[in-house]
């Protein structure tokens, strides 16, 4: 069975959590490192936004500041995410891998699979709804939010008719980066609390919506499920969904310092944060 690299990172800086994903991205796309899982959470608790997303436009970066949250744009697009009671995961594959299908929204599809199965560790009857049709997208999705969790992917991945993962993916230098963050609880009036509305009726219709079509593990588990639990589930997910045998390695002297690097020139920086 084919290896790929493990690698669990906690509690880091926003800034540095987006420069270890693109690290891993750029020495994958130079040969030097394998394809790779990484599993990873915030401290502090973070609200990252997409990279097409208007940043003062859409977040009310004082309200950010004043719950002590982080803030990062991350490289790849979607909405905005609260990662706090969450663990994050990134997959960094060649686009050219024998695994990885031409289509962007099929190779989403397979690496998502980690993600199905990860979920069915847990013991939720979890699904991969293929959003083909307009209907579908309308049923898991409430345009006007800046919330991630509102925004439909490709495939939405459901429990008991609701979504459980938020998604992105990129491609640079011939490497696919998909990364998402798997709810264990949400506080969503923290979320909405932090998004700009036109106002006030507008949000609470937007976090009425939120609430009836997304869901987190503990609200659909009997008994709660901890952050180590749900690291494990989703290490046997990630290796059987891919088909791959998940080898636990750390980052390379080299990857960590070019993290260091795009901490210092990009993700820790006013200009890409504010850019829009």
């Amino acid at each position: 069975m084919e290896q790929w690299r493990y690698v669990l990172t906690q509690g880091l800086s926003p800034a540095m959590n987006m420069a270890i994903d693109e690290a891993i991205l750029i020495k994958h796309s130079e040969g030097s490192v394998p394809p790779t899982v990484r599993f990873y959470t915030w401290e502090p608790a973070t609200l990252s936004i997409g990279y097409f997303q208007k940043a003062e436009k859409e977040i009310d970066v004082a309200a950010v500041e004043r719950h002590g949250l982080g803030f990062v744009r991350r490289p790849t697009g979607g909405r905005a995410v609260l990662h706090d009671q969450e663990l994050t995961y990134s997959v960094i594959v060649s686009e050219s891998h024998p695994k990885m299908p031409g289509s962007v929204t099929e190779a989403y599809k397979v690496i998502s699979m980690g993600l199905l199965h990860g979920f069915q560790q847990l013991g939720l009857k979890a699904e991969m709804v293929s959003l083909a049709t307009e209907e579908e997208k309308a049923k898991y999705s409430s345009p006007g939010s800046s919330a991630c969790f509102d925004s439909p992917s490709w495939y939405e991945l459901v429990v008991e008719g609701k979504k459980v993962a938020g998604s992105a993916q990129t491609r640079q230098k011939g490497v696919i980066l998909q990364h998402g963050s798997i709810l264990l609880d949400m506080d969503v009036d923290l979320l909405f609390s932090l998004l700009r509305f036109p106002s006030e009726r507008v949000k609470q219709r937007m976090v009425e919506s939120f609430r009836q079509k997304a869901v987190t593990i503990n609200e659909v588990r009997s008994t709660p499920v901890s952050l180590d639990q749900a690291i494990e589930a989703f290490k046997q997910g990630f290796a059987s969904g891919l088909d791959v045998q998940l080898v636990t390695q750390s980052l390379t002297d080299e990857e960590m310092a070019l993290a260091e690097e795009l901490v210092r020139t990009r993700y820790a920086t006013r200009e890409w944060n504010f850019r829009r």
